[in-house]
C-alpha cells in the first residue's frame, strides 16, 4: 500500500471517527448524563466537604462532554485507520468494507469489552481516591493484555488454518483467547469499592450506558469508515454510455 493511499485512509478514518463521535455524543448525553447526575447528587448528599466548582456542571455536561467525545473520536479514528492499513489483506480475503467492520468488532471486544468485564466503569462517588492510580494501572494492564492476546489469537489461527482448516483453526484461536483471558480474570486483583448504600439501579444503568456509548462509537466507525474505504479502494466502474445510433440520411 503506497503512502498516498495510507494518507487518504488516515484522513477518512479521522472523519469517520468524528462522525462516530457525534453518534456517541448523542448516546452519552441522553443515556449517560442522567446517571452521572444521579451519582453526583448521591455524592453531595453523603459528603460533608463541599468544594468550589472550577467548571460548572452544566458546562461539563454540554461543551465539555462534546469536546472530549469528539476529540477522542478523531484520535481513535486515525489510530484505527492505521491499524486498518496494516490489517487489510492480512486477515483474510475480505472486501475493504467487511475488513473495516471486522476490525471494529475485534477492537471493541479487545480494547473495551474484555477489560470492562473485569474492571467495569464506575460513576462519580464510586471508588477510593487513594487507589485511583492502582485501578487505572490494572485497567490498562488488562486492556494491553487483551489486545496482545487478540493479536496472538489471529496469528495462531492463520498458522493453523493450512493444516486444520479455517473453521477448526478459528475455534482453536478463540478457545486460546478465552482460556488465557479467563486466567487473567482469575489472577488479577479484584476491585470493589462501591459504597454499600449506593443505588444499584444507578450503577447498573451507568455501566450499561458506558457500554452503549462504546458500542455506538465502534459500530458507527466501522460502518462509516468501511463505506469510505470501499469507495476509495474498490471504486465502482463508471457507467459506459451506449453508442449513439446513426441517423439515416434520406436519399
Amino acid at each position: 500500500m503506497n503512502s498516498t493511499t495510507v494518507r487518504n485512509l488516515l484522513v477518512r478514518g479521522m472523519l469517520a471517527g468524528l462522525a462516530a463521535g457525534v453518534l456517541a455524543l448523542v448516546v452519552a448525553y441522553f443515556l449517560g448524563e442522567p446517571n452521572v447526575a444521579s451519582a453526583i447528587r448521591f455524592e453531595e448528599a453523603h459528603s460533608h466537604e463541599h468544594e468550589m466548582e472550577i467548571v460548572s456542571r452544566s458546562l461539563q455536561s454540554t461543551a465539555g462532554l462534546a469536546t472530549g467525545v469528539l476529540i477522542y473520536g478523531v484520535a481513535f479514528g486515525g489510530i484505527a485507520a492505521l491499524a486498518y492499513c496494516f490489517a487489510l489483506g492480512r486477515v483474510g480475503r475480505f472486501s475493504p468494507r467487511a475488513t473495516a467492520l471486522l476490525l471494529s468488532a475485534c477492537a471493541l471486544l479487545a480494547v473495551y469489552v474484555v477489560p470492562f468485564l473485569k474492571y467495569p466503569a464506575n460513576p462519580p462517588s464510586v471508588g477510593n481516591p487513594d487507589t485511583i492510580g492502582k485501578r487505572t494501572t490494572l485497567y490498562f494492564l488488562m486492556m494491553l493484555l487483551s489486545v496482545l492476546l487478540a493479536v496472538a489469537a489471529v496469528i495462531l489461527g492463520k498458522r493453523l488454518a493450512p493444516r486444520w482448516g479455517t473453521w477448526h483453526a478459528t475455534v482453536a484461536a478463540v478457545t486460546f483467547f478465552v482460556l488465557v483471558i479467563g486466567l487473567a480474570y482469575a489472577f488479577l486483583p479484584v476491585v470493589n469499592e462501591v459504597p454499600k448504600d449506593f443505588p444499584a439501579t444507578v450503577l447498573w444503568r451507568f455501566r450499561l450506558s458506558a457500554l452503549a456509548i462504546q458500542c455506538t462509537l465502534w459500530t458507527g466507525y466501522g460502518l462509516i469508515f468501511g463505506e469510505l474505504a470501499q469507495r476509495l479502494l474498490s471504486p465502482r466502474p463508471a457507467a459506459v454510455a451506449p453508442p449513439a445510433q446513426a441517423t439515416p440520411v434520406p436519399h
